[in-house]
């Protein structure tokens, strides 16, 4: 297992949270579980405890600080309102800037190229060059 797989259930956790609104009473629960199904719906058989922790840390730390990264999204979208977004691109959107703002041992390039490949999996045939763009702008001075 490696981060690509932990990134992956992440942001189809967020999908699921997104989708499912949960009330705030219920979120920690709901975290848990949508990890959990990501990881089912990946047909992956044996998770480590450290692929299965940094999915959970980032879906915890993405929900936690969602307000900040979705106006650095704004910020940075051009012109697109985050309801206009497609929900998996909004995904990849909040997951990745989650990492290249608050976690400190990744690199911003490695972060958007994981983006990108998160994108042209589960995305649009526009949502690579999209998300590409938008995390760009965010690592430009």
């Amino acid at each position: 297992m490696s981060r690509r797989h932990a990134r992956e259930a992440a942001m189809q956790a967020l999908f699921q949270l997104d989708m499912i609104k949960p009330a705030p009473d219920k979120e920690e629960e709901a975290q848990r579980q949508a990890v959990e199904s990501s990881w089912k719906a990946g047909n992956v058989r044996k998770v480590s405890e450290l692929d299965e922790g940094y999915a959970s840390a980032l879906v915890k730390g993405t929900r936690e600080n969602l307000q900040s990264i979705d106006e650095a999204i704004s910020v940075k979208s051009r012109g697109w309102k985050l309801s206009r977004m497609a929900a998996i691109d909004r995904s990849i959107l909040r997951l990745a800037v989650y990492e290249m703002k608050y976690i400190e041992d990744v690199t911003p390039g490695i972060v958007i190229n994981e983006a990108v490949e998160l994108a042209k999996k589960f995305g649009s045939d526009d949502s690579a060059r999209f998300i590409n763009g938008v995390l760009g702008a965010m690592v430009e001075k």
